[in-house]
């Protein structure tokens, strides 16, 4: 059975409440203000044959916008509700993990619901994000977030089985190189396979599993603000790992980046023989690799 095609009244509201709800306020005000002056021209009725087409036309275009000053705000400002709805529940959901603390509590929940965690894990990091998902649990990309130029492709894994292999990965590895993104995340309830990890190394991807979430979560929880990632690239070194409030530190006096002369950050590994130990690396990351010792 096909599947019904949607209007343009329903595209709109859907539209609407993907973005902030005092965006879609403000178009059902302007919306209102700019069809209520179309709806309130004069339409002259013409003294010879020849204006009668021309009058037909302005006068229907009069109508519609009658309709449309109080159609149109209605939509923006039930998009902007659903918006606003969908901010509250992206909150609770955070709460709720940040009080349970536990892997479990990510995998009592349904993929949609993980998908919205994992959303606002990321504004709460200050990128600006993009719902692509709605295929199943299983989707490809369901979010795009991005900071200025640079998008970072997302995929969200709430899996029962817990461990998520290589195959994962390298898929959205892939689409990465396709649609030419600075970077990505596979982010996932359970764990990965040690060959995914190795995959991993040394490429333009993060890797998050369940317990890592939910640490991290609770640290943006406990923080109560949003934190911003270095700019231009979140993704931290790999082998590097963020501190308690969900950034990168830095130390008051950097060195320069012995490859590109970029002020370092400092890191701390959390792989490996050097796991533990403080390392200056580049904030320019992918896009430069070098790093000092502490």
């Amino acid at each position: 059975m096909s599947r019904r095609k949607k209007s343009g009244f329903e595209d709109l509201f859907e539209l609407t409440a993907m973005v902030p709800w005092w965006v879609g306020v403000v178009l059902a005000l302007v919306s209102y203000f700019v069809m209520h002056q179309v709806a309130t021209m004069t339409n002259v009725y013409p003294t010879n044959g020849r204006g009668v087409g021309h009058f037909v036309g302005k006068q229907m275009f009069i109508t519609f916008a009658f309709y449309l000053q109080y159609i149109l705000p209605v939509i923006l400002l039930a998009g902007s509700a659903a918006s606003a709805i969908k901010r509250q529940k992206r909150g609770d959901l955070h709460a709720r993990i940040a009080d349970a603390g536990t892997r479990e509590s990510l995998e009592a929940m349904s993929w949609r619901e993980f998908e919205q965690l994992v959303g606002e894990y990321f504004r709460r990091k200050g990128f600006s994000v993009a719902e692509t998902g709605g295929r199943g649990a299983d989707g490809g990309v369901d979010l795009v977030v991005s900071r200025g130029a640079d998008r970072y492709l997302v995929q969200c894994k709430q899996w029962k089985a817990r461990r998520v292999g290589v195959e994962s990965v390298r898929e959205l590895y892939g689409v990465m190189a396709a649609q030419g993104a600075a970077g990505g995340y596979v982010v996932t309830s359970g764990v990965f396979t040690d060959e995914a990890k190795r995959f991993a190394e040394g490429r333009e991807i993060e890797i998050i599993g369940g317990d890592e979430l939910v640490e991290i979560i609770g640290a943006q929880s406990a923080s109560g603000k949003t934190t911003v990632a270095p700019h231009p690239n979140p993704l931290p070194a790999r082998g590097a790992r963020e501190s308690s409030t969900g950034v990168t530190t830095s130390a008051p006096e950097a060195p320069s980046c012995p490859q590109c002369g970029s002020s370092m950050v400092l890191r701390t590994a959390r792989k490996g023989a050097n796991a533990g130990s403080s390392f200056w690396g580049c904030p320019q990351f992918p896009k430069c690799r070098g790093t000092r010792p502490a």
